[in-house]
């Protein structure tokens, strides 16, 4: 897992971000997914990404991937029934604190990231009136495969990713239970106080 498929979920989760950041084209699922993919696996060729450098990484999430990704969308659906009982505040908090649990999480990965990583685009089918769509791909590298589906959902502004599917396992899903065990153990605010803490943790380099 750590030697390809870690790497792999992290260009996933961080392929929006390019050497150029040029502007990415939503009006195509397909299409936003390869183009921006596209983009980090040139900058990896190019620029070598330190796995510690959390303020470059930093720059690179708020820059390129939030114009292209709905976490508030991912959040929401992750906390399930218990979103609708948050407030606006908590909601907040709980937007970023995932968020930064996600880049702490696999912020190691991108120094694993290779030159040699290639990614195939298997045919995708929707029709026009397609609101939700799942995009596949395979990701290659020394002859290994590693499936990974991003699911997008369209918008007035074009396709927003909002989940990703790695080796058969959902991020929204693999989430979901380990956060709705925490609610009903200490309330949506002791959620909040435990992403924020564990946030620190891997911020200091603990795990």
């Amino acid at each position: 897992m750590k030697t390809l498929f870690l790497p792999t979920l992290c260009a996933a989760l961080f392929s929006f971000g390019g050497a150029a950041h040029a502007q990415v084209d939503q009006s195509e699922p397909q299409l936003l997914i390869r183009t921006a993919t596209q983009q980090i696996l040139d900058e990896v060729r190019t620029q070598a990404i330190a796995p510690d450098d959390i303020p470059r990484i930093m720059d690179i999430v708020n820059r390129d991937i939030i114009p292209y990704t709905d976490f508030r969308r991912t959040t929401s659906l992750t906390m399930g029934r218990y979103w609708r009982t948050a407030t606006p505040a908590q909601q907040q908090q709980l937007i970023e604190q995932f968020k930064m649990l996600l880049i702490h999480t696999y912020s190691g990965a991108i120094g694993q990231l290779r030159p040699d990583q290639r990614i195939d685009y298997p045919p995708i089918h929707f029709a026009p009136t397609d609101t939700d769509v799942v995009v596949r791909t395979i990701a290659i590298r020394n002859g290994e495969p590693a499936e990974i589906d991003y699911r997008l959902y369209s918008t007035p502004q074009g396709w927003r990713l909002y989940d990703l599917n790695v080796l058969g396992v959902w991020l929204i899903q693999t989430y979901r239970q380990q956060f709705s065990d925490k609610i009903r153990e200490s309330s949506v605010d002791g959620l909040i106080q435990f992403l924020a803490e564990r946030n620190q943790q891997l911020a200091s380099g603990k795990q």
